[in-house]
């Protein structure tokens, strides 16, 4: 796996062994990154469900002025450090271990990326019921593309869906 883009283009990240983690795929993360191009400067980006921290990592490379790392998984954790460590940008970020439910109410973020394991749907209500309470201005859901997600949760409402195969990723913004 590697950085797609920016700062750090190409920059090989660690990633865990086995199918516990599950990282973005290269061409869903370069489209992210390219829908989000206009938005990222500046902001505080934080990958929930982090895996590996790639997400959270493409974000600073193109611009993000700090991403928070949210990860359950302590082996998953270290692989997040060991990356931000590998890429000397372990300043510009913070990592928290535990479950999203209970570390979401205490982030604050201009964007949220959540992917859950696609084998915890229930984890997509929990997390978008969380956010659609908090002030994020943009959220994006990572979900296998059979998954019927919400159109609002709270104060989110969906704008967009981007189909890749398998998998979409939903945008979820405060209601105007």
């Amino acid at each position: 796996m590697r950085v797609i883009g920016g700062e750090f283009r190409s920059r090989i990240l660690k990633s865990l062994p086995g199918t516990d983690v599950r990282p973005t795929p290269d061409r869903l993360r370069e489209a992210l990154f390219n829908v989000l191009a206009p938005r990222i400067h500046g902001v505080v980006f934080a990958d929930v469900y982090a895996g590996t921290g790639a997400v959270g990592i493409e974000a600073l490379s193109r611009g993000a002025s700090r991403a928070i790392f949210i990860e359950q998984s302590r082996a998953a954790v270290a692989v997040i450090r060991e990356n931000l460590h590998s890429l000397g940008i372990e300043g510009r970020a913070s990592v928290r271990q535990g479950r999203a439910a209970a570390v979401l109410p205490s982030i604050v973020a201009d964007i949220v990326f959540i992917d859950p394991p696609y084998n915890q749907e229930p984890e997509y209500e929990r997390a978008l019921g969380i956010l659609g309470e908090q002030q994020a201005a943009l959220v994006i859901a990572q979900h296998a593309s059979r998954l019927n997600l919400g159109e609002s949760y709270g104060r989110l409402r969906r704008t967009r869906v981007l189909k890749h195969g398998d998998n979409s990723l939903s945008f979820f913004e405060p209601n105007q």
